[in-house]
């Protein structure tokens, strides 16, 4: 079980199936539900049962064309969740269905947890947005750069800022998303091995960056930095902090770098591709940028508190004026949108995505992110709802249903 079970917590949840209705948490701001799935009506998101039909089977379609063994999907509020979706098993041969505690690798759907984990940091005056990174890594110091046109590397013009980090303009390149580039070639050549976070921080610090600081967005290893500087600024290990400063306040008790054996059997797993690599063994790396595992039950409480300014259900991660700051756009017009996923469309703020929900450039925006195993996550204030996807895929001919296809039927029916 999740929690232990007092008697007053079975009662309530008698109660709760007797009368088919749903326990107020903020009458009880001090304690955290047992489940974070509270059955709402879909009306609730004006999204009808031909709808959801439509959905689910093109969800099912996917499954029977052998693109995905399964796949979840949510779309819910403060009030609870009124679409839960769950199609086919967790893992090719699996007599096991997809369900809300199926384990995914979330992989850079964990970079939003470590940006609000920074920000409640930065709320404390622990961190502030404009220290140079070297403050945290010395090894930055003496910053360079590649310039990816000539070869020549020349000392960059201003330092790595945390505010930099966070809104992925550092210069800080991934292999996997450069991999023609020289820099790309250098990270895929020198970043091999299994490193403490801090250590891979050390060893980036000495390679030169794709662009001065500030210039220009590039996904890479940024947020895998932001991890290292948490460690060092409050002097334990990434998980600990994650642990104390999140996943217990929210209850996320599923969510971790690694998944114990005993819960083995609940890992999605993908039908196509390489195999994403056995997530109950540790490592030394604890990868802020793409380390973590979790279930759609607990990314639900994270999403929530996202809608929630901040709070769920009584307790309050992270002030509302600071993630109303992490929602600001921060690629300026002088900013280079040359390597930017969405080109002149959506913008990026500190940490999360900011994609229009209109035809509007200028918003409104949701905002979230998404993992490259098939996972995503986005809130829409706006709209009042967040939406949670999950399948575990990775390379394999493209699939008729996925997270892009998932928003697309989400709104369409929403607006109808």
């Amino acid at each position: 079980m999740r929690y232990q079970i007092t008697f007053t917590s079975l009662l309530i949840t008698l109660l709760v199936f007797a009368i088919g209705g749903t326990v107020k948490a903020d009458n009880h701001p001090e304690a955290i539900q047992s489940t974070s799935i509270l059955s709402i009506k879909p009306a609730n998101f004006n999204i009808d049962e031909e709808e959801i039909l439509e959905i689910k089977q093109a969800m099912q379609a996917a499954v029977d064309g052998d693109f995905l063994p399964g796949a979840i999907l949510l779309v819910g509020n403060n009030e609870g969740v009124g679409l839960l979706e769950t199609v086919g098993m967790q893992g090719p041969g699996s007599e096991t269905q997809m369900n809300q505690d199926t384990i995914f690798r979330i992989y850079s759907m964990t970079k939003p947890i470590i940006s609000v984990a920074i920000m409640t940091m930065v709320e404390e005056d622990l961190i502030s947005l404009n220290d140079p990174l070297e403050k945290y890594i010395p090894e930055f110091a003496n910053l360079k750069v590649l310039d990816p046109d000539t070869g020549e590397i020349r000392p960059a013009k201003s330092s790595i800022t945390i505010a930099n980090l966070l809104s992925h303009e550092s210069g800080i390149i991934q292999a996997i998303f450069s991999r023609d580039s020289v820099l790309g070639k250098t990270y895929a050549r020198e970043l091999r091995g299994d490193f403490t976070a801090q250590e891979f921080a050390a060893k980036l610090g000495e390679l030169p960056v794709h662009f001065d600081p500030g210039t220009a967005w590039h996904y890479g290893h940024s947020t895998d930095i932001l991890g290292a500087v948490l460690e060092i600024a409050e002097e334990k290990t990434l998980d600990m902090i994650l642990n104390e400063r999140i996943f217990e306040p929210l209850g996320m008790d599923e969510t971790s770098f690694w998944v114990p054996t005993d819960k083995k059997y609940r890992i999605a797993e993908p039908i196509h591709g390489a195999p994403m690599g056995d997530n109950t063994v540790p490592r030394n790396m604890l990868s802020g940028g793409g380390g973590l595992n979790s279930t759609s039950e607990d990314y639900v409480r994270f999403a929530e508190m996202l809608l929630n300014g901040g709070e769920y259900r009584g307790n309050r991660i992270i002030e509302e004026t600071t993630l109303r700051t992490m929602r600001q756009k921060a690629i300026g017009e002088t900013v280079s949108r040359e390597f930017f996923f969405y080109g002149d469309r959506g913008d990026w703020g500190l940490g999360f995505h900011l994609q229009p929900t209109t035809d509007r450039k200028d918003g409104p925006h949701n905002f979230g992110w998404r993992g490259i195993g098939g996972t995503f996550f986005l809130v829409d204030e706006e709209n009042d709802f967040y939406m949670i996807y999950m399948e575990q895929k990775r390379g394999g001919p493209p699939s008729p249903f996925s997270a892009d296809i998932a928003q697309r039927m989400v709104y369409e029916a929403m607006i109808d």
